[in-house]
């Protein structure tokens, strides 16, 4: 009830009229006049404000007076020893006039002080200065023996002027020697003249108090006089005789208990609302047939504010108040309101809340993750328990897949649960995983026409879906199942699957209004749904995608002994790559390479870069070339691209070259992580190789390439940041990881993987792992033969039966004759077409190499000669006898070199002239 409701102040002053005589209307008891308590109070606060400033001022000015002395003492003794220790004091007393400089500071320190004087004067008492020019010269009265060994004295003295204080100080020289003394007095009459001058102010600061206090305390006696209205007999006369008319007429039931527990006034409202007889007032509440619960309020003496309680067929709300604690007699006022039509209102309206909170909560619970299942499992879970008891979706098997399901030309769907949850485990629905393989066949069926939700009252009508499994069907009605509300789920014009709410414990059936809400819930669900189905497509295609772009196994070679490990994200397909490629010459390149960001585009990135490396490795360029050339490459496909074509974010790439003859490996990086070294000890390095930037985004600068030399049986390590830097751990840490993991002695590489990959962390990943790991082999050097050839023709057939010789020690006599033509052919054009260093290099690995390198950088060409040309043959008949054949550029010049396999295969024969 509000507070300004014309019952409070009737009740309010309702028992002033019982506890003196009554009077009659109009007739007034005149008596002596008086004052208001509001008076009595502004006189009482006054008097105190008065007292308490007095007391206030009498204490400070005894208080002040009392420490007049102590503050003279303090005064003395600091301003004594400031000058003492000021800048130049000590200096001046050992120059040749120490008054002419002291003085004039000692009285300009007087007067800032407030003191009587300032005496400066040396160790045998000669005043230095002094207010009275007299007096300076002559020999300062009183004790200073013990100020000239160094320790301040201060005492109180009794001067012509009066009681004083007198403090002095030693002045110390820069070695710790006294150089004089200083002398500061000041009268306690001085003290007293400065507190004296502060009075005025502390009386002015009591007045102003005493004047505020005052003030307020008339404010509070107008306020007061304004709330009580000035009522006098009369006025409260006629209250009293106009409230009964007032109470009956209200429409609101009113209740009075005294402070004894007795029902003092019931309105007629009240009797109605209540059933009260007519001798319920002046009886106790616990016996005049009040409701159990509005008896028990107005007893317990606390307040109550709209409590419900429902009385027969109504819903009553009742207000408590305590007339105590308002100034008013010990008791309790109760009102009543008949709150049965507003209670259902508020109980649909309440309803309808609870629906939009429910959706609004769907919003945030469905679809937190792009998984089919689990946003099944979120739907299920929204709607149980606060809408069904049981909830199921069953999804088309094409939807876990990532397809979209086709429209149903027939009474059965293949569909398959996908989630199921209740208000208890043991329930007889399906399991998810379990497929059913079953649609409603009424007109709103999976596949249908209408395509609608189906409210049932009774289960058994839409049981027939189980038609083909009646035992089912059966102990779902036994279970208590008896409404269920399916629902299909729509996205895009497709139809996804099925969702069922079900209730066996919750005994009203599911009506329009669950079917309007049910309709809304799977429509918000199916987007979801649909938006997993078409990331999970997304996903595998991509995947796909990366795993036909990603090397599929190691190619042969004996330069390294490597095993590698490929980690793919867990929130989707990344760029990261590696690669081994062999090279001509034993020789060995390895690759890893990261793509910024994920998805189908970084990996269409990262395809195209492994293809643009696989190109440039053939050229057989040196790594920092590769890597100038490979960002060449990505900023022309950055402006290629277009405004419509996605960037390339930035990748970043470490090429290594690898030679086992020389046991040596050439190393380039565009701002890839460091690779790490295990030397054979089991000792872990990091090799401070120069990182470039990023490819793409170096606007050209150059790559610098580091040579290592590798002793055999090293291990060399690659891998991507996704290694060692993931979200919830820094790089510090990452790398810390790794070097545990590698430093161990004796492992081949596989073990080296699979203990880096223990050794970290395990949990999901937010990018992608490269782990690349290779043992250095060195080529034996009984495989190798080299021979340094003059540029005379005649050295060309001595070479050549060295040659021959070394393939019978390798026991090779089956490869001579085809060795020595392709031998005579590149050693015949290099000493005819080259420059010198002429150099013939043999090298028995899984294949015979062949190298002549000579000191030019003109590379020969393979062409087809015709019939009548006397040369031109050469390289065609090199092309045809050996396996694979090359030329690769140094920075001394070219080397030309083929390769022959050295297991028996059998050769097509040679043609003796070329193709026409």
């Amino acid at each position: 009830m509000s507070a300004n409701h014309p019952f409070r102040e009737f009740v309010s002053r309702l028992y002033p009229r019982s506890r003196g005589p009554k009077t009659r209307p109009g007739l007034v008891k005149r008596g002596p006049k008086v004052r208001s308590v509001a008076g009595q109070v502004f006189l009482l606060q006054a008097a105190l404000v008065v007292l308490l400033a007095v007391a206030a001022v009498v204490s400070l000015v005894l208080q002040v007076r009392r420490d007049s002395t102590e503050e003279a003492r303090r005064r003395t003794l600091s301003v004594a020893q400031t000058f003492a220790n000021a800048p130049g004091t000590a200096a001046a007393l050992d120059g040749p006039d120490p008054t002419a400089v002291l003085q004039p500071r000692a009285e300009a320190i007087r007067e800032a002080a407030d003191v009587a004087f300032v005496v400066v004067s040396n160790t045998q008492g000669i005043r230095y200065t002094h207010p009275d020019p007299d007096l300076i010269g002559k020999r300062v009265l009183g004790p200073y023996e013990k100020v000239v060994q160094g320790t301040p004295l201060t005492t109180e003295l009794d001067a012509s002027v009066g009681p004083a204080v007198d403090s002095t100080v030693p002045v110390f020289r820069s070695d710790g020697t006294v150089a004089g003394i200083v002398g500061v007095e000041i009268t306690l009459g001085d003290i007293n003249q400065s507190v004296s001058r502060q009075i005025p102010v502390i009386l002015g600061g009591t007045a102003g108090g005493l004047v505020f206090a005052l003030g307020g305390s008339a404010l509070v006696n107008r306020r007061l006089t304004r709330q009580t209205r000035g009522l006098g007999p009369a006025e409260m006369t006629r209250m009293y005789v106009h409230h009964d008319a007032v109470l009956h007429a209200v429409r609101e039931g009113v209740l009075i208990v005294d402070g004894k527990g007795r029902l003092v006034l019931a309105n007629d409202e009240a009797r109605r609302l209540l059933g009260l007889p007519p001798d319920a007032e002046e009886c106790l509440v616990a016996e005049c047939g009040l409701h159990a619960r509005i008896a028990e309020l107005l007893e317990s003496g606390r307040p109550a504010t709209d409590e419900v309680v429902p009385v027969g067929e109504r819903l009553l709300a009742v207000n408590v108040r305590v007339t105590g604690d308002h100034g008013g007699p010990p008791g309790a006022v109760a009102t009543l309101r008949d709150t049965t039509e507003l209670a259902a209102v508020i109980g649909r309206a309440e309803a309808v809340r609870e629906r939009l909170l429910l959706l609004y909560e769907a919003g945030k619970m469905i679809g937190s993750t792009l998984d089919v299942t689990t946003t099944a499992a979120e739907l299920t879970r929204v709607a149980t328990p606060r809408f069904s008891d049981f909830a199921t979706v069953d999804l088309a098997e094409s939807v876990f897949r990532g397809d979209e399901p086709r429209e149903s030309d027939g009474t059965v769907v293949e569909v398959r649960r996908a989630a199921v949850a209740g208000l208890r485990d043991d329930h007889p629905l399906h399991p998810p995983g379990r497929v059913t393989g079953i649609v409603p066949t009424s007109p709103g069926s999976l596949g249908g026409g209408e395509r609608h939700s189906l409210p049932e009252a009774n289960v058994e009508t839409v049981l027939g879906w189980y038609e083909q499994d009646p035992a089912h069907a059966r102990r779902i009605i036994e279970s208590g199942f008896h409404s269920v509300l399916a629902v299909p789920l729509h996205a895009r014009g497709v139809v996804l699957g099925l969702v069922s709410f079900w209730r066996s414990q919750n005994p009203a059936p599911f009506d329009a209004d669950d079917e309007v809400f049910a309709r809304e819930l799977a429509a918000r669900a199916a987007v979801c749904v649909d938006n997993a189905r078409r990331y999970t497509r997304e996903h595998q295609t991509a995947v796909t995608l990366q795993r036909s772009l990603l090397p599929s196994g190691l190619p042969g070679q004996n330069a390294l002994d490597i095993a590698y490990r490929y980690v793919p994200a867990e929130a989707g397909v990344g760029g990261d790559w590696f690669d081994v490629i062999p090279l001509p010459g034993a020789r060995v390149a390895l690759v890893v390479g990261d793509v910024v960001g994920h998805g189908l585009h970084a990996a269409a990135t990262m395809g195209r870069l492994r293809t643009a490396v696989h190109n440039f490795a053939a050229l057989d360029l040196p790594a920092d070339e590769l890597l100038a050339r490979l960002d060449e490459l990505v900023a022309r496909l950055d402006q290629e691209g277009g405004a419509d074509s996605a960037e390339i974010a930035g990748a970043t790439c470490l090429y290594a070259i690898y030679d086992p003859v020389a046991g040596r490996c050439s190393l380039s990086r565009a701002g890839h992580p460091s690779p790490a070294l295990v030397l054979p000890d089991g000792s872990v390095h990091f090799p401070g190789s120069p990182v470039g930037l990023p490819l793409g985004v170096g606007g050209g600068l150059p790559f610098e390439a580091v040579d290592l030399d590798l002793p055999a049986g090293s291990r060399l390590v690659l891998y991507t940041d996704g290694l060692v830097e993931t979200r919830g751990r820094d790089i510090d840490e990452g790398m810390e990881l790794l070097c545990r993991g590698l430093a161990r002695a004796g492992r081949t590489p596989e073990e080296t993987c699979a203990d880096v990959l223990a050794t970290l962390p395990s949990g999901p990943s937010d990018d992608d792992v490269v782990l690349l790991v290779a043992g250095t082999r060195v080529l034996d050097p009984s495989g190798v033969a080299v021979w340094d050839v003059e540029r005379d023709p005649a050295a060309v057939s001595r070479v050549r039966r060295e040659v021959i010789g070394r393939l019978a020690e390798w026991g090779l006599d089956e490869e001579a004759f085809v060795t020595e033509l392709i031998l005579s052919e590149l050693l015949t054009n290099a000493v005819r077409y080259g420059t010198d260093p002429v150099r013939v290099r043999l090298l028995r690995d899984r294949t015979l190499i062949c190298e002549v390198s000579d000191g030019s950088s003109t590379a020969p060409h393979l062409r087809y000669a015709a019939t009548t040309d006397e040369g031109g043959r050469g390289l065609f008949l090199v092309a045809q006898l050996a396996d694979r054949w090359g030329t690769r550029y140094t920075e001394t010049g070219k080397v030309i070199w083929s390769e022959q396999t050295l297991s028996p295969l059998p050769r097509a024969p040679l043609p003796l002239t070329p193709p026409t």
